[in-house]
């Protein structure tokens, strides 16, 4: 029962939705009624719900069809008027359809016309923005072509700055269409040709730059001259009028109003031809041979495009390498000046350009680079020139090479560099020029002394006398007041030498000159290379001379006069070197001159070359000698060989009356000894085995021809006797034989008044002994005259004595 009431309840709720359903598709628009249609089938009682639709139809039908029975006819009048209309329709519908046909017919042209005028239309459309676009693409098209012209005329920076404002405001405008696009692919490929181009100009400007340095520096370094000469004059001629124009500043090589951030031309680069300019007034600059427009276009390219670094490196490094080419010196260039010359102009052209890099550019190259690089350039300079100046022997080569490192150093000095290593090298070269000044006044020397007569000047007149006293200093007013002809004491070699070592001191000085020494260091230097001279060179040249075997003593006598009066004129040298110094010999540390030491010791040598000659000559005369030592006969006359030995010496100490007393008399004391020690061995010697008293009385007719010879006094000044003493010991020791005097020597042997004080012993048993022989062999006088046996006895007691004498003597 309850199921049942469940049921029908069920029933109400459906009937009643159904309901609800109805009422909403009566009352909902036709589009909106889906939902509630969807909500019927969602539902299981949809067959109910068509019944009830059917149920729901059937009544409206029934209410329309009371409604129409209700208004019937009005609905027939309706029809019977829409009857009427519909023919009245069709009338109206033919006039339309005729007009229509008409009005196609008549208006087809304006149909065509029209259609014309619409393309007409479009055309006009599609043309003005086609205009707008082509307006928008003329620009980027026109700066694209400019750029390609730039890049074909090698305008690589202004290049750079239009694909700047192609990329950046052009472009961007027209940035959809494909020509566009295929631009700004190209715009990378743009750069780096650029880069490559301008990177190509800066090679050929390091190389040409590399090739024409030596034109530079050689440009530098005239325009350093010019400036020093004009300095000089200034400083000689300080009054001058200042109104003519000015020579161009050497020391301005380049034109530093060059802006630092842009380009400073667009032209080629290179070297420019000046060589037809050489007419002008004012000799051309270094600025004027150098185009460094590419090294300017190719710095900015590279540091518009960021670069900037990359591009120094690669400078710099290219430079470097630039720099040890220049300064590696060639093999050949110690044989002329011109090798040197080019040498130190590649080197200042190198560095006049960079120091116009420097001051022309910001941070390209830097003051520390720079000095870098001059620092390897002064130490491998200065190691070439200490190498290749030690082959020069040419002391004028020297001088001039001096003279361009002085110009060398003055031109970088200008620059800002520090040369004074240069300077201390060339203090190094002055020794070496000092050593080849001294060979070659070797030289000299040696040709004035081998082509010296060794002979008195002769004077014929007054100008010939005051020609040599202008040549050198000397004074004799006993010369002057004696008629000509007249002879000077002195060689021509004299003034030669004179004059020579007054041209060595020049010479000196000029080394000294621009080399910013003191007067003091000027003095010093030339007085120790004229000592060098005087000690050294000279010294060896006499004494070469002195020592040649071919000197005779004539030339031996004429030297030792000519030096005496080159040592008078050593203070005249003195006074020379002060007066071109201008620095007093009294000055603290001053050198003095050592001419007077050369001289006395040539002068020395000389004098015991003459003592040599003179016993070589006596020597030479006594191997003439030709003594018959057996012989019985009593001479009564010299020997010829001494004789003859006799009236040379008196020649040759004749010769002796210029020299000084001293030397005349010690040569003539050294001949005589000589003699005398000569003729003693002669006596004496071992190949003289027996004499005879007559060989003994010969040989004392030629000892008092010496003492005779010593006694006439050949030389002036001896006090009496004095030559003679050289002759003593002959003469007692022919005495003691002669008279036979032994008792006197034996008695009074030892004792200072002895009368026979100069015989030795030993030297007297060596010549009783070559007595004793010869009476021992002559057997007749042995065994038949008692008178030779009694001397031969007296003999062998002499003898026996003189050995208890000498063995006394010993013991």
């Amino acid at each position: 029962m309850e199921r049942g009431k469940m049921a029908e309840a069920e029933s109400l709720e459906t009937a009643a939705e159904h309901e609800r359903i109805l009422r909403e598709i009566e009352s909902t628009d036709t589009a909106c009624i889906g939902p509630t249609l969807r909500s019927v089938y969602d539902g299981e009682e949809h067959g109910r719900f068509m019944e009830k639709l059917e149920t729901r139809i059937r009544n409206h039908d029934r209410e329309i069809e009371k409604m129409c029975n209700f208004h019937y006819q009005g609905f027939v009048d309706s029809i019977t008027e829409l009857l009427k209309v519909r023919g009245e329709a069709q009338k109206l519908k033919n006039q339309v359809t005729d007009t229509n046909r008409k009005l196609q017919h008549e208006g087809k042209e304006l149909v065509i016309a029209m259609e014309e005028l619409k393309q007409c239309r479009l055309q006009q459309r599609n043309i003005s923005a086609t205009v707008d676009k082509l307006m928008l693409c003329l620009p980027v098209l026109e700066m694209y072509s400019k750029l390609r012209d730039q890049m074909k005329t090698k305008r690589h920076y202004p290049a750079l700055k239009t694909l700047e404002h192609l990329e950046h405001t052009y472009l961007p405008q027209v940035s959809h269409y494909r020509f566009c696009k295929v631009m700004v692919d190209n715009i990378p490929k743009l750069r780096e040709e650029i880069k490559d181009v301008s990177m190509s100009d800066l090679k050929d400007f390091l190389e040409s730059i590399r090739k024409h340095s030596d034109k530079i520096g050689e440009t530098a370094m005239k325009q350093a001259q010019q400036q020093r000469n004009l300095d000089n004059i200034i400083l000689q001629q300080p009054r001058i009028g200042s109104k003519r124009k000015p020579k161009k500043d050497a020391y301005t090589i380049f034109d530093t109003e060059i802006g630092s951030t842009s380009p400073k031309s667009e032209q080629d680069s290179g070297i420019l031809d000046v060589e037809d300019e050489e007419d002008d007034e004012e000799a051309p600059g270094a600025q004027d041979l150098v185009d460094f427009s590419p090294v300017y276009r190719c710095l900015h390219i590279y540091s518009v495009l960021g670069a900037r670094e990359t591009f120094e490196n690669y400078y710099r490094k290219q430079r470097r390498k630039q720099a040890r080419l220049v300064l590696q010196p060639p093999s050949n260039m110690h044989e002329t000046l011109d090798g040197y010359r080019k040498y130190f102009n590649q080197i200042v052209g190198f560095f006049v350009v960079e120091d116009h890099i420097l001051h022309t550019t910001q941070g390209l190259v830097n003051r520390a680079y720079i000095d870098e690089l001059w620092e390897m350039a002064l130490s491998k300079t200065i190691a070439a020139l200490r190498t290749h100046s030690s082959y020069c022997s040419d002391p004028n080569l020297v001088l001039d090479l001096k003279n361009l490192i002085v110009l060398f150093a003055d031109t970088l000095q200008v620059y800002g560099f520090p040369v004074n290593q240069l300077f201390d090298m060339l203090l190094e070269i002055r020794d070496q020029y000092s050593e080849t000044l001294l060979k070659k006044w070797s030289g000299i020397f040696r040709n004035i002394l081998d082509s010296d007569n060794y002979s008195p000047i002769p004077v014929t007149s007054e100008e010939i006398y005051k020609k040599v006293v202008g040549q050198f200093p000397f004074q004799d007013t006993e010369l002057e007041k004696q008629p000509f002809p007249k002879k000077f004491p002195f060689s021509e070699f004299v003034p030669k030498v004179y004059n020579q070592i007054k041209e060595f001191i020049y010479a000196c000085l000029k080394f000294s000159e621009d080399l910013h020494l003191s007067s003091t260091e000027v003095d010093d230097m030339i007085r120790k290379s004229t000592n060098l001279l005087l000690t050294r060179t000279l010294s060896s040249s006499l004494q070469n001379v002195i020592k040649r075997k071919n000197i005779g003593l004539t030339e031996l006598v004429q030297i030792i006069i000519n030096t005496t009066h080159l040592e008078k004129s050593c203070k005249y040298l003195e006074e020379f070197i002060t007066n071109i110094t201008n620095v007093l010999p009294e000055t603290v540390h001053t050198t003095k001159l050592y001419g007077t030491t050369t001289f006395k010791d040539a002068r020395h040598a000389a004098e015991e070359e003459i003592y040599t000659n003179l016993n070589q000559k006596i020597d030479q005369f006594l191997q003439l000698a030709d003594y018959d030592w057996m012989t019985g006969d009593l001479g009564n006359k010299a020997s010829d060989y001494l004789v003859d030995l006799i009236a040379f010496l008196r020649s040759t100490f004749a010769v002796f009356t210029h020299l000084p007393g001293k030397v005349a008399q010690t040569a003539c004391m050294s001949a005589c000894k000589h003699l005398a020690t000569s003729l003693m061995q002669l006596l004496l010697e071992t190949e003289v085995r027996q004499l005879t008293l007559g060989a003994l009385q010969q040989f004392n007719l030629d000892v008092r021809e010496c003492e005779q010879f010593a006694r006439s006094g050949p030389v002036p000044g001896f006090q009496e006797d004095t030559l003679q003493l050289a002759f003593i010991d002959l003469r007692q020791l022919l005495d003691l034989f002669l008279q036979w005097d032994w008792s006197t020597y034996l008695a009074d042997y030892g004792q200072p008044t002895c009368k026979y004080l100069r015989v030795n012993p030993v030297t007297a048993l060596t010549l009783l002994e070559k007595m004793k022989d010869t009476s021992r062999k002559n057997n007749m006088f042995a065994q038949f005259r008692k008178n030779e046996r009694d001397k031969q006895k007296l003999i062998d007691t002499v003898a026996k004595q003189l050995r208890g004498l000498i063995s006394s003597h010993h013991s």
